[in-house]
């Protein structure tokens, strides 16, 4: 019998993990708001972490660990993926419009899946979060239960990202103001920033 408390913890360690302000999930809120190619953008987020934890739990996290060159080659291109879209961020702080799905500023389909699968695996947190973390807390359960255990952590990754998805329209009356923008794209290159400065930070200093 699968253990329930298995799939709990798995679910609540990767709810832990996942909500949290980060670049995958500002890029989410923000093209929720627009509703602009919205399911498909966080099918895509949820079934990659879905793959990701898939492969911790089979233990591929050992060997994503012990690869330095792995680690270090996402870090700098992530840094800097994250660094331009930070600028791409603050430019668009400068002229900010109420913007709504089909504007100028709103990725065409191919470009946002480019942007959202960047956004998750040009980032070294999520093989250190979904493989290495997860995949090495999974170690105790064994069978069924260690199944059950990543399937509660990949359904609390869907259950984020559609609810971000989709809950972000609930906010638009908020950003009908060019202003609303103008403080998101802030707050959004604040965090791309930030992001990709860390990572420079680990890739010239690696612990």
């Amino acid at each position: 019998m699968i253990s329930i408390s298995a799939a709990l913890s798995g679910f609540f360690l990767g709810a832990s993990l996942i909500i949290a302000i980060g670049a995958q999930n500002a890029f989410i809120l923000r093209q929720g708001l627009l509703r602009s190619h919205v399911f498909i953008l966080c099918l895509i987020c949820a079934v990659s972490d879905a793959v990701l934890i898939a492969a911790g739990v089979a233990g591929l996290g050992t060997l994503v660990a012990q690869s330095p060159t792995l680690l270090s080659a996402v870090t700098l291109g992530g840094a800097i993926f994250l660094g331009s879209y930070a600028v791409l961020a603050f430019r668009r702080a400068l002229h900010p419009g109420a913007m709504q799905a089909g504007s100028p500023q709103t990725l065409g389909l191919k470009a946002a899946v480019a942007s959202c699968l960047a956004f998750t695996f040009l980032n070294p947190h999520v093989y250190l979060d979904m493989v290495v973390l997860i995949g090495s807390l999974s170690a105790p359960y064994s069978g069924a239960d260690r199944i059950a255990y990543g399937v509660g952590a990949a359904t609390a990754s869907f259950i984020w990202f559609f609810g971000l998805g989709y809950g972000a329209r609930l906010l638009q009356p908020v950003f009908a103001k060019p202003a609303a923008w103008r403080v998101l794209d802030v707050i959004i290159g604040i965090v791309m920033g930030l992001l990709a400065i860390s990572l420079l930070v680990r890739f010239f200093h690696p612990a």
